[in-house]
């Protein structure tokens, strides 16, 4: 087959959806013909990546069988709804022209965010025929208003809204990566829906093969935010826990990544000696990273439910350690979670000091949190292994 993908982030980012639609692109290729329309890499720092900031606006590269089409768009320095916007439309009219490199089309995938991008996988499929599949990793219009960064009132909301059912009952297929999000679907498409959810590759995110990472104090215990510092994670509980925990001396929390919101939130920190923050680890890093703490954090505010289900959570019970996660009450997490047995979910407003007893507990008992760690990477390795998840659909879109 033929395959076009489009995706807004692809490698070397080498996190979130970039991550995702670098391992399917990967795949795919192994079997099909597979091109990708992209844009420059820009996340999760918000800035061209330095290897293609003198390049041109349009470049084209071959990594691992895969040839790539990009485009490089207008980034915001701090991501504001409206600067997302502008980024969308400058991205679409910029890949417009790459459109017209695709030669040969069986079947166009189209990964959203960005909304505005399936018109560009609509025109590859007038264009050159074939399909159109639209893949969901995050509802970004419902996630700007749960998180604040826009307001549900006005004319502008009700026209994305508008704009996101029109686009998304053009497509002859679509699936997304939770069952949560896969129920908000139906409210917004009436195509045929399918269940993609994200994977792990556990070979790389094992514990057995982890090194020692230099970032911690082996005579601490040691707490881990990783990943994107932004506006779905709740800041202000972080923060009000870095301070709880300084009654218990021998704790140390370490947060690492980079988005939207880390200028702020690590001048918030320095007043606190048992923080430290690094920038993000390179992909080969984050096995070592992941694999030596003894607890993860993520704190979501709670008003996100479903609009997006974070990769991080995956890595994190792969690497056979606890974790505490903060969000919704019918959060796909939540459920995940206690079905594992692999952590801690809490949703209820006055949590604090439940969580601070949930971290005592477990400094006090080493074996418990082995037990716990142990469950999280069994679920996860049985029921989002990369074999399966992308057998599968490569399969759905073979069969489609």
């Amino acid at each position: 087959m033929n395959i076009t993908i489009i995706s807004n982030h692809y490698y070397p980012e080498d996190s979130g959806i970039g991550l995702y639609s670098t391992g399917m692109a990967e795949f795919l290729a192994k079997k099909h013909s597979v091109k990708v329309i992209a844009a420059t890499p820009y996340y999760p720092q918000w800035k061209i990546h330095q290897e293609y900031d003198k390049k041109g606006l349009f470049s084209t590269e071959v990594i691992n069988g895969v040839t790539i089409f990009r485009f490089k768009q207008f980034t915001p320095e701090i991501p504001t709804f409206k600067g997302r916007i502008f980024q969308m439309i400058h991205f679409f009219l910029g890949s417009f022209f790459n459109v017209f490199k695709i030669k040969k089309n069986d079947i166009v995938i189209v990964v959203m965010p960005f909304t505005i991008s399936a018109i560009l996988g609509w025109l590859v499929k007038k264009i050159r025929g074939g399909k159109l599949w639209i893949h969901i990793q995050d509802f970004e219009f419902d996630a700007a208003f749960e998180t604040g960064i826009s307001s549900k009132k006005g004319l502008l909301p009700r026209i994305v809204f508008r704009i996101e059912r029109f686009i998304l009952n053009q497509a002859d297929y679509t699936s997304t990566i939770s069952t949560g999000m896969l129920n908000k679907l139906e409210t917004k498409s009436k195509t045929q829906k399918y269940f993609f959810p994200n994977w792990i590759d556990y070979s790389k995110i094992n514990p057995n093969l982890a090194k020692p990472s230099g970032v911690f104090d082996s005579s601490k215990f040691n707490i881990l935010y990783s990943g994107n510092i932004g506006a779905k994670q709740d800041w202000e509980f972080f923060i009000d826990f870095v301070r709880a925990c300084q009654e218990i001396k021998h704790i140390q929390i370490y947060l690492i990544g980079e988005g939207a919101r880390r200028k702020e939130v690590v001048e918030c920190l320095k007043q606190f000696e048992n923080c430290k923050y690094y920038p993000p680890v390179r992909y080969e890093e984050l096995n070592d990273l992941l694999c030596n703490v003894d607890l993860h954090l993520l704190f979501q505010k709670n008003t996100v439910v479903d609009t997006v289900m974070p990769s991080k959570i995956l890595g994190m019970m792969a690497s056979a350690k606890p974790s505490i996660v903060t969000g919704n009450e019918h959060s796909e997490v939540r459920h995940n979670l206690e079905i594992s047995e692999g952590g801690f979910y809490f949703y209820q407003d006055k949590k604090l000091q439940e969580i601070m007893g949930v971290v005592k507990k477990l400094i006090k008992n080493p074996e418990e949190s082995k037990i716990i760690g142990d469950n999280a990477r069994k679920f996860v390795v049985q029921k989002y292994s990369i074999e399966s998840v992308l057998s599968q659909f490569q399969t759905d879109i073979e069969n489609g």
